[in-house]
């Protein structure tokens, strides 16, 4: 007998919490407002009151980097997982969740 598991349990990468409010657009250039929860240098989690599906494509204002462009990968109940079209560096990554953790 196998057991479902989810998305987020096949990560590769450990992801650091945050809680950290961004601004970005959506995949039809609109204004969105997002909760970060939680990010790696390849991707995060974040919470929306808008509704997007998996494929699109958002672009996030984060710290430190400016603005990135992330794939929605997965979409469930008013939250996303995003992987970035870029990867951070680490150096640079440190230096975003340092800023993120400040709040």
């Amino acid at each position: 007998m196998t057991s479902a598991v989810s998305y987020a349990d096949q990560r590769e990468v450990d992801r650091d919490l945050v809680d950290y409010r961004a601004r970005g657009f959506g995949p039809d250039a609109r204004p969105l407002s997002l909760q970060i929860v939680n990010i790696s240098p390849h991707g995060m989690m974040a919470r929306l009151e808008a509704n997007y599906v998996a494929g699109q494509r958002i672009r996030v204002t984060l710290p430190v980097m400016g603005v990135m462009v992330a794939e929605i990968r997965w979409a469930l109940g008013g939250r996303i997982g995003c992987s970035f079209d870029v990867a951070i560096d680490l150096a640079s990554y440190y230096e975003l969740l340092a800023t993120m953790l400040k709040r």
